[in-house]
């Protein structure tokens, strides 16, 4: 069921607008959200600061592709057209891809309206919703702004320095760096693949690796995003011991390759521990570099058993890959790993903080936060009622994160909507 747009009123005494469920963000968690509402007849409307999908258009590098297959890396209802359905498709095709989606639908998106404030009214139920572009008011809001909000890193290296430090959010090509060598910091699918390419451009590279979960792009002619299906291992049923802040080492950077740390090496790039501190002019890295590598090494092979498991039990014709259990030789970097390195002696010029994001709700003043701050929810369902979450990691399983995931998070949020706008409107017969 489609729903008409909703009315937009103009001018500077502009009168509060009042709708059931504000979205706020057009990426793909709010373009996922708008669907299912829609197609549950809820009235809604979403905001979005900037353009639909504006992170992958703007706050990405020049030559980033998406993390999964076009087969898989989409909604439902559209496949992509024009490119393989193998092929990792690069993120101006993505943006196009979500923008494609929201005019197939008809979403009732607003772009170039940021959120300033939300606050509960006083007196009855719902919400004020305070943005650029005026009020409204809502029984409903849901926070779809993602995973990744306000760029993170430390402030290790003082900006007296005279370094270049951006970060990965912020860098788009190698041409951007002054000359000289890169130090990466973090070795998840941002900073491993940023550390390549700048390394293919000829720059001196040093990537400092820590905790990393590092799977096969593909084994025995399936992608990893299908092993993760097949397996389980999106929704995580069989619980296993999981630490926080994980770099996820997963890429389709050149149509799709395992990341590899020893390969890496061996092409020239100086791994190195955690960035732990700076001492005038020299960094330290933190011991357990060869730990973190073998880690994710285990993390690979647990992958290839499971799999080759997996075949061996549902009578599957796949060919074997023997290659795939083989390991490079451990470079030098490795096995000797440095524990300080004077950057300027290494002729370092530029860092690159590849160190994830956090979340930025403060515009959202509400009692839906837990002591930490954090948001604080079942499913997306918040403490307070109302006020939803989509998008974020781990909000359901692995996949509440991933494009794959998030529709079907939404739909579950829509339905808890329905249900109680529901109970809202019940009148007793």
């Amino acid at each position: 069921m489609k729903i008409s747009r909703v009315a937009y009123i103009q001018g500077f005494n502009m009168s509060v607008e009042k709708i059931n469920t504000v979205i706020v963000g057009a990426g793909q968690a709010g373009i996922a959200m708008s669907e299912h509402l829609a197609q549950m007849g809820v009235p809604h409307v979403v905001l979005e600061r900037s353009r639909i999908a504006e992170r992958w258009r703007s706050e990405r590098w020049d030559s980033l592709v998406a993390n999964g297959p076009a087969w898989h890396d989409r909604f439902p209802s559209l496949k992509f057209d024009n490119i393989s359905q193998e092929a990792f498709p690069p993120k101006e095709r993505m943006a196009q891809y979500f923008e494609d989606y929201a005019k197939m639908l008809d979403a009732p998106v607003r772009t170039g309206v940021e959120v300033h404030q939300v606050v509960r009214l006083l007196g009855r139920s719902g919400f004020k919703v305070v943005t650029s572009a005026g009020e409204f008011e809502a029984d409903n809001v849901v926070a779809a702004t993602g995973p990744f909000q306000k760029p993170s890193f430390p402030q290790i290296v003082p900006e007296t320095t005279g370094l270049q430090q951006i970060h990965s959010s912020a860098y788009k090509n190698p041409q951007q760096l002054p000359a000289g060598g890169v130090l990466v910091v973090g070795a998840g699918a941002s900073g491993t693949q940023i550390a390549e390419e700048l390394r293919k451009s000829g720059r001196e590279v040093y990537l400092s690796v820590g905790e990393h979960y590092r799977p096969p792009r593909a084994y025995r002619n399936r992608d990893y995003c299908w092993w993760l299906g097949a397996l389980g291992l999106w929704d995580e049923v069989k619980i296993k011991p999981k630490k926080e802040h994980v770099a996820f080492a997963v890429s389709g950077y050149e149509g799709g390759k395992t990341v590899d740390f020893r390969r890496l090496a061996h092409m020239g790039i100086t791994l190195v521990g955690i960035t732990k501190s700076w001492d005038n002019g020299v960094l330290s890295f933190a011991e357990g570099l060869a730990e973190n590598i073998a880690e994710g090494d285990k993390a690979y092979f647990d992958v290839l058993r499971d799999a080759d498991a997996y075949i061996e039990r549902n009578g599957l014709d796949l060919p074997p890959e023997p290659q795939a259990w083989e390991l490079l030789p451990d470079p030098e970097c490795l096995l000797h790993p440095l524990t300080q390195l004077d950057i300027a002696e290494a002729g370092i010029t530029s860092i690159i903080w590849a160190t994830g994001f956090k979340f930025d709700f403060s515009w959202l003043q509400v009692d839906a936060f837990d002591e930490k701050g954090l948001p604080f929810h079942k499913r997306g369902i918040s403490a307070e009622r109302g006020i939803y979450f989509l998008g974020l990691p781990n909000l359901v399983n692995r996949a509440s994160s991933f494009i794959y995931g998030v529709w079907h998070d939404a739909k579950y949020i829509a339905d808890h909507i329905a249900l109680q706008n529901a109970y809202t409107n019940y009148v007793k017969s």
